[in-house]
């Protein structure tokens, strides 16, 4: 290599270092703006009215992820049933999707890093061990039976939401008691009276029936959801009724309540009540897309999240609605989500 090949590499190299100098000042500099905005919106932000644990986690509640901007962002939170406007109380556990039953909580949390670590645990309020639960990716739905002894959970193993027109989906029950985990993908599918088994299938948002073996979840297959009903015994699961997502079984067992898309968008759902003794289906009166698996408030009142408005769409709600398709929706719960009845 001559003299002048020689300075113009090192002129190179140090070109590179101080462009590499350069873009790592630039890097630290937006993290440490972006570090002292959080700090200072976190700071800022107003306080929430709490109270004990033990005050709410034995009585009648509500279980929900706090929404709130602010150090609790994420946080298991409760209220009184009877006062949902009221103080909260917070426990230790950060999560994606929260449910409760009974004594039992599910949660589902995703721990960011170099390589993003995907969590589901369930532990009871009264004490014992907590057990962990198979989840393969992105936390979507999480469920548990009345008697809080089985669990389901969704997650997203491709794609990042069910608006996309290709994502994968894994659902999983578990029988907690015995410590048995059930993939719904290895279940009998059975359509109009025919087992089938599309390579496409895919299950989400299970709802547990009151005997613990019945239950209802979307199964979708060649671009159509279907609402299937299925049983742990007989490891089956058959399709009732086409363009229903996320059921949810009224606490009586009468009614399911689901998401429905219609002839509009994807992505743009509306919800819907089925009355399963009589087939009826009630178009409800929210008129904001849905993207969520409802709760049961009681027989008579659903609740479900919606998105903040602009620059707070973080800081979701949790709405009630009648299920009579005349009533109007009504703000429940600020700044929640993922509500759970515990009665």
């Amino acid at each position: 290599m001559t003299a002048s090949a020689r300075q113009s590499t090192r002129l190179r190299l140090v070109a590179l270092a101080i462009v590499a100098v350069l873009l790592l000042g630039a890097s630290a500099a937006y993290l440490l703006v972006s570090r002292s905005e959080q700090q200072h919106v976190t700071q800022n932000a107003p306080g929430q009215s709490t109270v004990q644990l033990a005050s709410v986690s034995t009585g009648p509640r509500i279980v929900f992820r706090n929404t709130a901007i602010g150090p609790n962002y994420g946080r298991v939170a409760m209220v009184r049933l009877g006062s949902p406007a009221g103080a909260r109380a917070f426990t230790g556990s950060l999560c994606d999707r929260v449910f409760a039953a009974s004594d039992r909580m599910l949660c589902l949390a995703s721990d960011p890093g170099v390589v993003t670590a995907y969590t589901a645990r369930t532990w009871q309020t009264s004490g014992g061990p907590a057990r962990d639960l198979p989840l393969t990716g992105i936390p979507s739905r999480a469920r548990l039976s009345a008697d809080g002894r089985l669990a389901a959970t969704t997650s997203f193993v491709a794609g990042d939401s069910y608006a996309s027109t290709s994502f994968s989906t894994r659902t999983v029950v578990s029988e907690l008691d015995k410590g048995v985990n059930l993939d719904l993908e290895k279940f009998r599918l059975v359509h109009r009276g025919k087992v089938i088994a599309p390579s496409d299938r895919n299950y989400w948002g299970v709802t547990f029936a009151g005997d613990d073996d019945g239950f209802f979840v979307t199964v979708m297959f060649h671009g159509t959801t279907w609402l299937g009903k299925g049983s742990l015994s007989s490891r089956t699961v058959r399709t009732l009724r086409s363009d229903a997502e996320c059921p949810s079984l009224s606490p009586d067992g009468s009614k399911v309540a689901y998401k429905k898309r219609g002839n509009r968008r994807a992505g743009d759902w509306r919800l819907a009540v089925l009355d399963l003794a009589t087939g009826k289906e009630t178009q409800l009166t929210e008129t904001h897309s849905v993207d969520d698996q409802v709760e049961w408030l009681d027989e008579g009142h659903i609740l479900y999240g919606l998105p903040g408005q602009g620059t707070k769409v973080a800081e979701t709600d949790v709405w009630a609605l009648p299920v009579d398709g005349r009533g109007q929706p009504r703000l429940l719960i600020q700044k929640a989500w993922s509500p759970a009845v515990v009665r």
